[in-house]
Parts: structure tokens; C-alpha cells; sequence
């Protein structure tokens, strides 16, 4: 008689069952981590890529395609900025962590550890890269060692998630560092503040997958929280770098990772059958997407594939959340803007409530300011 399947066999026959029959998961990375991160509550994300439903294909499906992707001009550019950056072993890269971050004695050209990290699937990798994590730690003294596209493995909702850093680098002193190349401009030392926060999320992921390796090991090296970001100098293909403090971002990381629901309990409370098949028919496939809630926010045009389906979900119910995650913690129990308008004109709400309070005291000044036909007041000289 066969032995009944374990909880963690049970749960990936279910996620296959939802992605459909025969198609593998779409890998989690950390930038899709760190926008998880961001949007805790949204649990259609967070089942949608536990899963490992591609939700590019799904919007299309749904008729709301994103606008997400990169040129193949700026793929190309990226890689080739990337491969001239860790030429040589790492030569030119472990310079500038030196000059940036120290740690340890000047590295010599050719000198580097650069561990063989090839493994069959990616917990094979994840593995193989532990070893040359400790090993490299072990050893660390005077030397300097360069882990090219590591694997490392992070546990979210109740799924693993396979993570691959563009470099690691362990110091003569023990410590690790995370290392993020990146193909936008660093013009007079400095680059543009939005994509510098996007990719320090996205460090600050590779950091706490670091962390959760250190913590196997006795004593636990020091994963350090400042990353090295590496970008071209001007305008040119010469590297530059600076060294970018995570901690803010690896706080927020953490916490946010840990109060996601798991992906199970997500799962258990879905109608029997459902499956996020692109190849089924629309309407099934759009009654399988909102059987899931949603936590739409503006940010999420800029995070998330399934945006502009959301988006029109949330305007349809008139839902506050689609004018901003600020405004919506603003209005405290009103959720619509039915009840947002209700509350103002005083047809509802309680009068003691600060937020009902604010909007009546909103809308007398905006009947002041207009007049009774609703004209503007004149102006007074």
C-alpha cells in the first residue's frame, strides 16, 4: 500500500492543479519578491506566484495586457555591461568592492577563489553553493573569494523560492556581500534615485536569503548590509560603483515576507476546480482570478503584471485603494468612494470619526469656495 503523500507533495500537486495540466512554474525572483513584499495583503499575488502562474500570459488571457518587459537592445546591453564586469574572475568587480566596502587586503589579479557552482536543478545548485559558502568562509583568511550567479533559496508563504544574485563575494575578513549589476547610469557618482531604491529591494531579498545560509553555519559569518552596486560610469561602458546601505529595505523585507498568508491556506479556501489554464475559456478564467481578493494600489502599475486588470476591478467597485495606499489608510473604514461621498454630505458616517470629520469639513469649505449655483466665489480686491 502506498505511503500517503506528504504535506509539502500534497501542496505542489495542488499549485500544479492550478497552473493546469503539464505547465512548469514560472520561477520566483527577487524583484518579484521584494514587490510581494510590498503588497502584503494582495493575496492573488501571492498565490499567483506561489504557484508559479506566469501572469504575463494571464493578463493577456484576460485582456488586460501589461506593459512589462525589456528591449532586446537593453537585455543585450545589460549582459554585455555585465560579462565585462566579471571578466578575468571577477577581477575588475572585486576591485571596486575593495575600494568600496573593504574587508580585507588588496585582491591580486587571478588570485580569487571562483567556485564551480554547477549543479543539477536548482536545489542542487542552492546546495552547491552552501558548500562554497562555507568553504569559502572557512578559508577566508587572506583570500578573496568570487561566486558568480549563486543560488540561494528563500521560503515564502509556506513555498520556497530560488534566488539568483549577480554576485557574491566573500571577504578575507569572513564577511559576505551581496553584489547587484545593474545596465542604468551612474552620471557624476550618482544615479537615479528610483531605480537605485527598486534595486536595493531587490538586494535587500538577496541579503535575507544570505542570512538564512549564514545561520546554518557556526560561528555565523556577517552578511554585510550594505550591497555594492555596480553601473556604468556615465555615459560610458567603464563600471562604477557605490555602496548602498539596506537595512530599511531588509527590515521591511522581512516583516512584510512574514505576514503573508500562506499559500496553502490561500488555496484550501478556493471554489473546488479552479485552475489558471490561459488556454481555458475567458470567462473561466476570469471567474478563477476573482475568486482570489486582490489588494489593488496604484503602486502596483509599476510592480505587477495583473495592474490593469485590477485596476478596473477596483474602479468598477468604486474601491478607495485605486486612489493610493495613503489615501486609503487616511479614510480609516470607508472602503468606497460611495461611502467617502455619503460621509461627506453627512447622508452616513459618525461625526465623532476623525476621517468622517475631515471630509464634512472638506465639503463645507468646497461649498464656501464654489457658491450656491457651484461657480467659483469672486475673487475679493
Amino acid at each position: 500500500m502506498p505511503a500517503p503523500p506528504t504535506r509539502g507533495t500534497a501542496l505542489r500537486q495542488q499549485l500544479a492543479e492550478l497552473r493546469g495540466a503539464g505547465i512548469p512554474p514560472r520561477a520566483l525572483d527577487a524583484r518579484a519578491l521584494a514587490a510581494l513584499a510590498a503588497n502584503p495583503g494582495c493575496r492573488r499575488r501571492a498565490l499567483l506566484d506561489g504557484a508559479g502562474v506566469d501572469k504575463a500570459l494571464l493578463a493577456d488571457a484576460l485582456g488586460a495586457p501589461s506593459g512589462f518587459g525589456q528591449s532586446q537592445f537593453a537585455f543585450m546591453r545589460g549582459n554585455a555591461f555585465e560579462a565585462k564586469v566579471k571578466a578575468d574572475g571577477g577581477a575588475e568587480l572585486l576591485r571596486l568592492v575593495h575600494e568600496r566596502m573593504g574587508g580585507g587586503p588588496e585582491p591580486v589579479p587571478g588570485e580569487a577563489r571562483t567556485p564551480d557552482l554547477t549543479a543539477v536543478g536548482p536545489e542542487g545548485r542552492t546546495a552547491r553553493t552552501a558548500l562554497a559558502l562555507r568553504e569559502a568562509t572557512a578559508a577566508a583568511s587572506g583570500a578573496w573569494t568570487f561566486l558568480e550567479h549563486p543560488m540561494l533559496a528563500l521560503d515564502v508563504a509556506g513555498t520556497p523560492a530560488f534566488l539568483e544574485p549577480d554576485a557574491v563575494v566573500v571577504h578575507p575578513d569572513g564577511t559576505w556581500t551581496v553584489v547587484e549589476i545593474k545596465s542604468f547610469p551612474m552620471i557624476d557618482g550618482s544615479a537615479d534615485a528610483a531605480k537605485v531604491g527598486a534595486a536595493a529591494r531587490q538586494a535587500a531579498v538577496y541579503v535575507l536569503a544570505l542570512e538564512r545560509v549564514a545561520g546554518h553555519l557556526d560561528p555565523a559569518p556577517e552578511v554585510r548590509h550594505r550591497i555594492l552596486l555596480v553601473c556604468p560610469k556615465d555615459f560610458s561602458n567603464l563600471p562604477a560603483a557605490s555602496a548602498v546601505d539596506v537595512r530599511k529595505q531588509l527590515s521591511v523585507t522581512r516583516r512584510q515576507l512574514e505576514r503573508l498568508t500562506r499559500v496553502e491556506d490561500i488555496a484550501d479556501a478556493l471554489p473546488e476546480g479552479t485552475c489558471f489554464d490561459v488556454t481555458r475559456p475567458a470567462d473561466e478564467l476570469t471567474e478563477a482570478v476573482e475568486s482570489v481578493p486582490a489588494t489593488y494600489a496604484p503602486e502596483c502599475l509599476a510592480a505587477c503584471e495583473l495592474a490593469f486588470h485590477c485596476r478596473d476591478r477596483a474602479r468598477e467597485e468604486g474601491a478607495v485603494t485605486s486612489l493610493g495606499r495613503g489615501l486609503r489608510a487616511e479614510l480609516g473604514g470607508l472602503t468606497t468612494v460611495d461611502e467617502v461621498l455619503s460621509a461627506a454630505h453627512g447622508h452616513s458616517g459618525d461625526p465623532l470619526d476623525p476621517a468622517v470629520a475631515a471630509l464634512r469639513r472638506a465639503a463645507r469649505l468646497r461649498a464656501e469656495a464654489l457658491g450656491p449655483r457651484g461657480e467659483a466665489a469672486p475673487a475679493c480686491h
